[in-house]
């Protein structure tokens, strides 16, 4: 298999911007994807599908499959947060690494590892945490999620005892 030289060239990013136009673009989109996983504000949900862009297909990679319909992306992300969110107590999105690779006026690559550490429903301490990369474009002056690959870290596992009681 070869990649052709033009989607290469397609990946360079974009030598006629300054450095401080790709500060600018890289800060705006940083400071977005923050806010909108700031878990402390209302209508989380809302905000996770607002970063996407409102036409278009969007192509979304998680847990070992593809979706590419807003439709379905939007499913995904209410049934998320109405099924596995809504339940975290006292949850904090915290982001341990997070890169924005500007490669045009247009396009760029944000990727993030964050871990949530939170309170199951029955007080139990729980975290969860993962990585993701979003591509974004902007589209109608409006930058926005075009694709996306999101991958958890897997759950400590957990061995029983000889007693039957899980330990780590």
């Amino acid at each position: 298999m070869g990649v052709s030289l033009g989607a290469l060239g397609a990946c360079r990013r974009d030598a006629t911007m300054t450095g401080d136009e790709r500060d600018v673009i890289a800060k705006d989109i940083d400071s977005r994807v923050r806010a909108t996983y700031d878990l402390s504000q209302p209508n989380v949900d809302e905000r996770m599908l607002s970063l996407y862009v409102d036409t278009g297909r969007i192509v979304s990679a998680t847990g070992g499959r593809v979706v590419t319909s807003r439709d379905t992306l939007a499913q995904g992300i209410h049934y998320f947060w109405h099924n596995v969110g809504m339940n975290m107590r006292e949850p904090k999105w915290i982001w341990i690494r997070t890169y924005v690779d500007v490669l045009s006026p247009t396009s760029a690559v944000f990727t993030g590892t964050y871990h949530v550490p939170h309170r199951t429903p029955s007080g139990e301490a729980h975290d969860i945490a993962g990585a993701m990369t979003l591509v974004f474009e902007k589209r109608g002056g409006k930058w926005g999620i075009v694709q996306e690959h999101l991958s958890d870290v897997p759950p400590v596992q957990q061995v029983a005892d000889s007693s039957g009681k899980a330990r780590n």
